[in-house]
C-alpha cells in the first residue's frame, strides 16, 4: 500500500477501547480522517461529536455513526467491538461471544472497506485473529492483531523504572499469547547495548527479579479491571501506533499477532512475534533469537491457542 495520503482509520466500537483509540488517533495524527462506527446510535453519535468539538486543536477530522457506510474506503480497520472482559474473567472465556460478533461483522466491512489492513484488538485476540482471517479469506498478512505490543510496552516501562533509564533505551518484548502463556524474551533483552543480567547501573537485576516483572507484566490488566473496570488508554495508543507504522509504511518491528505458517514449526495459530508492520501489512521476524527454553515456551503458548481455537471449531 505505501504511504498513504489523505488516510482514512475507521475504528469499529465506540467502547473505552475504541473511543479512547480514537482519541489517541485524532492526538497522534495517525490518519487523515478517523472514523467511528458502533451500532448503538446515541452512543456513537455522542462520542463523535464530543471528539469533533476537539478538532480545532488537531490536523484531523472525525466522523462516524451507526450506519456502516462510514467504513467505506478505510485503509486501516481497527476492530475493538466486543464483550467486555468482567473482573476475574479470563481472555479466553469471551471467546465464543465475540467470534460471534465478527461473523456478523466482517462480510459487510470488506464490502465496504475491500482494500484495507484490518487490525484486532478485541479480547481474546489471538483467537479472534486466527477467525477473522478465516472468515475473511484474506492473506495472513493485511488481518492482525494488536498482540502483545502492549504487554511488551509494559514490560519496557517497568524495566526502565527499574533501572533509571528512559523507556527507548530499553530493548525487550513479550512474545506468544495476549494473555496467561505469555513471556519475555529474556535471552535478548538489552538496556542499550548491555545484556539485562549484565546491567550495572544501580543493583543488578536477579532472574528472581525478571520473573517477578514478567509476572506483572502478565496480570498487569487484571489490576486495572480490578480498579477501574477497564483497560483503555494504553491500548488505545498501542493502537494508535500500529495504525501509524502502516499508513507510513514505516516497517516498524511491533510484536503484533499473525496467523504463522510453519514459524518454528508452528502452522495455523495466531500468536505474536517481533513483526514488520508496514504498509502491506505484518510479517513474523523468523530470524528472531531464542533461547531452547524460549522456543519450548513459545511452542506451548501456541499449544493453549491452538486448544482454544479447537474449542470453537477454529
Amino acid at each position: 500500500m505505501g504511504v498513504v495520503e489523505n488516510s482514512k482509520l475507521s475504528v469499529v466500537g465506540a467502547g473505552s477501547v475504541g473511543t479512547s483509540l480514537a482519541y489517541a488517533a485524532l492526538i497522534r495524527e495517525s490518519a487523515s480522517q478517523v472514523a467511528l462506527y458502533d451500532i448503538a446510535t446515541e452512543k456513537v453519535e455522542a462520542e463523535v461529536l464530543d471528539l469533533a468539538h476537539g478538532t480545532q486543536f488537531t490536523r484531523s477530522s472525525v466522523i462516524g455513526g451507526a450506519d456502516l457506510d462510514v467504513v467505506a474506503g478505510s485503509h486501516v480497520v481497527v476492530i475493538t467491538a466486543g464483550a467486555k472482559q468482567q473482573p476475574g474473567q479470563s481472555r479466553m472465556e469471551l471467546a465464543g461471544t465475540n467470534v460471534g460478533i465478527l461473523e456478523r461483522l466482517l462480510p459487510g466491512l470488506l464490502e465496504r472497506a475491500p482494500h484495507a489492513i484490518y487490525v484486532l484488538v478485541t479480547n481474546p485476540v489471538d483467537v479472534l485473529t486466527l477467525a477473522a482471517q478465516r472468515i475473511s479469506g484474506l492473506p495472513p498478512e493485511r488481518v492482525f492483531g494488536s498482540g502483545t505490543v502492549l504487554d511488551t510496552s509494559r514490560l519496557r516501562w517497568l524495566l526502565a523504572k527499574r533501572a533509571g533509564v528512559t523507556t527507548a533505551s530499553v530493548h525487550a518484548d513479550i512474545v506468544g499469547e495476549h494473555g496467561d502463556t505469555e513471556f519475555p524474551l529474556w535471552s535478548n533483552a538489552r538496556i542499550g547495548p548491555v545484556p539485562i543480567l549484565d546491567w550495572q547501573g544501580g543493583e543488578p537485576f536477579t532472574r528472581q527479579e525478571l520473573d517477578g516483572i514478567a509476572h506483572e507484566v502478565r496480570n498487569a490488566a487484571y489490576t486495572v479491571i480490578r480498579g477501574k473496570g477497564a483497560t483503555n488508554y494504553a491500548i488505545g495508543l498501542t493502537g494508535a501506533r500500529i495504525v501509524e507504522a502502516v499508513l507510513r509504511d514505516e516497517r516498524a518491528v511491533l510484536p503484533v499477532s499473525t496467523v504463522l505458517s510453519g514459524v518454528r514449526g508452528i502452522d495455523g495459530v495466531a500468536l505474536s512475534l517481533p513483526s514488520v508492520v508496514g504498509g502491506d501489512g505484518a510479517n513474523a521476524v523468523e530470524e528472531t533469537p531464542m533461547s531452547a527454553d524460549e522456543e519450548a515456551l513459545l511452542a506451548a503458548s501456541a499449544d493453549a491457542i491452538r486448544a482454544a481455537g479447537a474449542t470453537l471449531g477454529i
